[in-house]
């Protein structure tokens, strides 16, 4: 290296050294908690106030990796997903639960610079003072607000309906066409199948947008309370009856769409009452002798067969034609195994995110396995597998190996896969401790070849066949 760049290097460093010791005088004072982190993670610089936070000195902090300060750090996965964590709970390896920001700090070519990190609230206790403080909870009306804001809203939209078969594009195609009505839908189709998801993007993609989406699972609440539940009741309408009263879910939608999901699970007698609602778009509170007018589009959901129940006079047959306008029916997972690959990776995403794990890839091998199986679950059993493995993984791959048994070593039927051959499973676990060790090791080859009790060339050989640089 020439003396002209030396002498830049050293300058770059000078400069540096004089920045991170103003910013150690001007946020030292801050009585806010601030950190600020490298791009290999380690710790530039920290104010007194958080590194006493934590317990330590802080010239036993400066330098080291973040997660040999505080395990449970996230900003290893901000870095790697490149994205703010704002006002978040997070628990530090102290045992203080706190709300914090973590901040990366990107050049122009999007890569991380640094991290920056904030305590705001250095408990929980401490947040929930300030939002009384600020009267965020001043009343049971702001309560009701939020509750109702909660119970409203439809989280999902066409985007979060994943799939390019024929099938779940025909299905998408109809309840699109649904939503530019204000006429009843019901959706049939197997449980985890994603009808709620369906429900949600009707209403989302319809004129009533903008108004409340309640939903009302019919299996999950009791006969004698579904009444009051679907309908309210007015003060001293029974005894136990709240003062006030109770306004019921169909007047909660009014304006928007109610999701009466288990349709099929809905004693017969309710059956009447819905149907009168449905025709006379008016509803009646227990104990009131005056109706009120509504104005909600019902979208019901079922995995029963409709038309038996009606054949066995377990199911009206005039609410059956009522609900039964635009009929659209959801494809099971078996249905559309080509779909498969790309729900998978949409739920790996999700999942990953959630849990703070960087895991983004499955083996080809994992994915043929997956396409193998018949998914009596649907979707919800595909993403309960996904997380399993997820929690198994030490990689950001998913092997054959993190999936359960039952998937992997099925016995051999007509249209199913054969059972998985032996050296393919020693593979397969060999991958995964050699990756597991080599990380631990932080990729020393000597350390890793001991700690495996194998031969360096060994290792080499095993490193070079599985791609594993």
């Amino acid at each position: 290296m020439s003396n002209k760049a030396k002498g830049k290097k050293l300058d770059e460093i000078v400069i540096d050294n004089m920045l991170i010791s103003m910013m150690e005088k001007i946020f030292d004072p801050i009585p806010v908690p601030i950190i600020l982190i490298g791009k290999n993670t380690e710790v530039i610089m920290i104010n007194q106030i958080f590194a006493d936070f934590l317990g330590y000195p802080k010239e036993q902090i400066i330098g080291k990796k973040v997660l040999d300060v505080d395990r449970n750090s996230r900003f290893p996965y901000v870095f790697k997903n490149k994205k703010a964590e704002i006002a978040w709970k997070h628990k530090f390896e102290n045992g203080h639960t706190a709300i914090v920001h973590r901040i990366p700090v990107l050049d122009e070519n999007g890569e991380v610079l640094y991290g920056f990190g904030m305590v705001l609230f250095q408990d929980v206790e401490e947040f929930k003072d300030i939002i009384q403080k600020n009267k965020l909870l001043e009343s049971e009306l702001s309560l009701y607000k939020t509750q109702l804001k909660e119970i409203q809203g439809a989280k999902y939209s066409w985007e979060n309906i994943v799939g390019e078969s024929e099938k779940i594009l025909q299905a998408k195609y109809l309840a699109a066409k649904a939503a530019q009505t204000n006429s009843n839908v019901l959706l049939l189709g197997k449980s985890g199948t994603g009808k709620e998801l369906f429900a949600h993007a009707i209403h989302n993609a319809s004129n009533r947008s903008h108004y409340p989406f309640v939903k009302v699972n019919c299996a999950a609440i009791p006969q004698e309370l579904l009444e009051s539940e679907l309908f309210g009741y007015e003060e001293g309408a029974f005894t136990g009856a709240k003062k006030g009263g109770k306004v019921g879910k169909f007047e909660l939608a009014n304006g928007g769409s109610i999701f009466l999901d288990e349709i099929g699970d809905m004693p017969f007698k309710m059956q009447a009452k819905l149907l009168r609602v449905l025709q006379e778009k008016e509803v009646e509170r227990i104990g009131s002798n005056s109706p009120k007018s509504i104005d909600v589009r019902v979208i019901a959901a079922t995995n029963q067969n409709l038309e038996e129940l009606v054949a066995k006079g377990q199911f009206r047959e005039d609410l059956y034609y009522r609900l039964n306008v635009m009929s659209i029916y959801i494809p099971s997972l078996q249905e559309r195994k080509e779909d498969i690959e790309i729900l998978a990776y949409k739920l790996l995403e999700k999942l990953s995110n959630g849990m703070g794990k960087y895991v983004k890839k499955i083996s080809p091998k994992t994915l043929e396995y997956l396409r193998g199986h018949n998914w009596p679950g649907n979707v919800r059993e595909l993403e309960n597998v996904l997380e399993r493995a997820i929690n198994l993984t030490d990689s950001d791959t998913i092997l054959p190996v993190h999936l359960p048994m039952y998937i992997t070593q099925r016995t051999v039927t007509k249209g199913e896969g054969p059972l998985r051959p032996l050296k393919e499973i020693i593979e397969e676990t060999e991958i995964e401790v050699i990756k597991r060790v080599l990380e631990r090791t932080k990729g020393n080859k000597q350390k890793t070849a001991k700690i495996l009790n194998i031969s360096r060339s060994s290792l080499y050989d095993k490193i070079e066949r599985y791609g594993l640089e």
